[in-house]
């Protein structure tokens, strides 16, 4: 058993067999996931856990070079200006356009987040 960090053996294998560049999304309780793509369920009820929670736990176990989310998370103040705490720079597009990115994704990691445009594109760097 891990002693540190990530438990969830779903997530963990999935950060270990990131390439430069790879994606994960991290999504709110409603964001469509293609089939093709691995979908990781932590939802457990409404809000539970959240989507900003999720996101600080991976952005403590994933180099992340960029991160893109909808234009229209503007309107969730919250967790646009959680997201913004979180990462020095956001990149936005409209919310059509990323759920079209989802089908890129190596994974989609379900939250129990229900506030609307809740969601983010995290692009794998490099360590060195």
């Amino acid at each position: 058993m891990k002693r540190h960090g990530m438990l969830n053996s779903s997530i963990t294998k999935v950060l270990a067999d990131l390439g430069h560049t790879d994606t994960i999304v991290v999504a709110d309780a409603g964001l469509p996931v293609p089939g093709h793509v691995h979908k990781i369920d932590l939802s457990l009820r409404e809000g539970v856990p959240s989507f900003l929670d999720v996101v600080h736990v991976l952005r403590e176990e994933m180099a992340v070079e960029n991160v893109m989310a909808a234009e229209e998370i503007h309107q969730n103040e919250q967790v646009h200006q959680g997201l913004q705490t979180l990462f020095n720079k956001v990149e936005y597009l409209p919310h059509e356009s990323l759920k079209a990115e989802v089908k890129h994704a190596r994974a989609v990691i379900r939250t129990g987040e229900i506030t609307p445009y809740a969601n983010c594109i995290l692009h794998a760097g490099v360590t060195f």
